[in-house]
């Protein structure tokens, strides 16, 4: 009896200790998150901080607070900072070997946040991974692709990708390539495909749309067509400019080769 009145006794201060941790975490926790938010409202709130900075920002703010919640948490248990930080320094090599990967990807994230190669809504293709960025934290990048699909890229294989931006420059340039009978000419095809472009307001002037016979194939006359357009125009005016070309073909009696296939039969 006795033994179990000390082993309840003992039990007491643990409970109480536990209670008291699990009140500094779900605080802890929610002043994270308030923290935070709060940080990104207020940087994205300034018109010439690019969002993704204030993104960055308050996720690096949530685990700051989340590491310092963690440090009282031991506390309370009676492992003070100091020893703490010992025995972190005797893990330090397990810890590096076992987190070598998320470590990769945390200095990656720094790294992305300092150079830039993209930003919040751009749309970019990432190492073969093509999508809209809709976020970027500390260890990865969220990508959202045009059939609505998440995509998690880890920073550290982000940033040891080729990115290509197709949004980071106001204008993008869209070729088509349009093949003509070789019984056609090829100078009245170029100007039928010059008056659609033109037609079209969103093919910018500046630079003007560019034609030229590029390719003599097995069947057809190829012309290859460049026209600018503003980024956000690129394809709509791309799809657009597909059919009137077609449809202004029709009109001027400019057929477009197909192959044949042709049946021969044997007597016997």
């Amino acid at each position: 009896m006795d033994q179990i009145m000390e082993y309840a006794g003992g039990l007491g201060p643990l409970l109480v200790n536990a209670a008291k941790a699990l009140v500094v975490l779900i605080v802890g926790w929610s002043v994270a998150g308030m923290l935070s938010g709060a940080v990104r409202r207020r940087v994205n709130a300034r018109s010439e901080i690019d969002p993704t900075l204030g993104n960055f920002v308050a996720s690096t703010v949530r685990w700051v607070i989340l590491l310092m919640v963690l440090v009282a948490v031991l506390g309370i248990f009676g492992i003070e900072a100091t020893s703490l930080v010992a025995m972190l320094g005797a893990a330090t090599l397990a810890i590096g070997l076992a987190l070598q990967g998320t470590l990769s990807d945390l200095a990656a994230g720094f790294m992305l946040i300092l150079f830039r190669p993209y930003k919040l809504g751009q749309f970019v293709d990432i190492g073969g991974t093509a999508g809209t960025v809709k976020d970027l934290n500390l260890f990865t990048t969220e990508l959202v692709t045009p059939d609505n699909v998440q995509i998690i890229v880890p920073n550290g294989q982000a940033w040891g990708s080729i990115i290509s931006n197709y949004s980071h420059h106001d204008t993008r340039r869209v070729d088509l390539v349009f093949g003509i009978d070789y019984g056609d000419d090829a100078s009245r095809a170029m100007q039928v495909i010059l008056d659609a472009a033109n037609a079209d307001s969103r093919v910018l002037k500046d630079p003007e749309p560019w034609v030229r016979v590029t390719n003599l194939g097995d069947s057809s006359v190829d012309l290859t067509t460049r026209v600018w357009c503003n980024a956000a125009d690129y394809w709509d005016l791309k799809f657009a400019l597909t059919k009137e070309v077609k449809e202004a073909f029709d009109g001027a009696g400019i057929s477009i080769p197909y192959p044949h296939s042709v049946e021969i039969k044997k007597d016997a």
